[in-house]
């Protein structure tokens, strides 16, 4: 009887090891896959949302950013849509990023709803060309997406100066009727 007592003893132990072992690995997976605020966020817009096609290479920033400018317009949100504004040079200007989410929503609204393909032109690592194609509606819109650095951290933004509606639904003449004419790269 006395060998028992020592196996418990023993498997004690052993078991508190497991234990620990264990929970350190779950501490260290969940750690290491933490997902925060901004992942949820981006997991529910994903979700409710139809799935944006892509032509050209975009980055991981520009696709995100264009992602939530063709959401905030489908949602009708112009405080969260000019909230993507980039807030420096001619698009600084007092309401200006404001009114042209305004725009774009009145505008491209019904189209961000349906299916949308996003064309990305050149090369994406700072600054890109995207056009929208809006296939519901048959509508195109051309928009500016670019890497910043507010208050210390990178983010992507994109160009909202277009206070005029004539501005907002204007298509420049480089921009092709459908997606990958042009081979994403803009005509020089």
């Amino acid at each position: 009887m006395k060998s028992r007592p020592a196996r418990r003893v023993a498997v004690l132990p052993a078991l508190a090891v497991a234990a620990a072992v264990a929970l350190s690995t779950l501490s260290a997976c969940s750690a290491g896959g933490a997902h925060d605020a901004g992942d949820a966020r981006y997991a529910t817009d994903y979700a409710n949302h139809q799935p944006l096609a892509v032509v050209g290479y975009p980055s991981t920033g520009s696709l995100g950013i264009t992602q939530q400018v063709v959401w905030r317009i489908a949602d009708g949100k112009a405080d969260a849509l000019a909230g993507l504004a980039d807030r420096k040079g001619d698009a600084a200007g007092k309401g200006v990023p404001e009114k042209t989410a305004e725009n774009w929503i009145k505008a491209f609204g019904k189209g961000a709803a349906g299916k949308v393909t996003a064309e990305f032109y050149d090369e994406g690592s700072v600054r890109q060309e995207v056009v929208l194609y809006f296939h519901d509606t048959g509508q195109i819109k051309q928009i500016q997406v670019l890497a910043t650095n507010a208050n210390g951290k990178d983010a992507w933004k994109v160009t909202m100066a277009e206070p005029d509606p004539g501005e907002a639904v204007a298509v420049s003449p480089w921009v092709p009727k459908t997606p990958g004419e042009l081979g994403s790269k803009t005509v020089r």
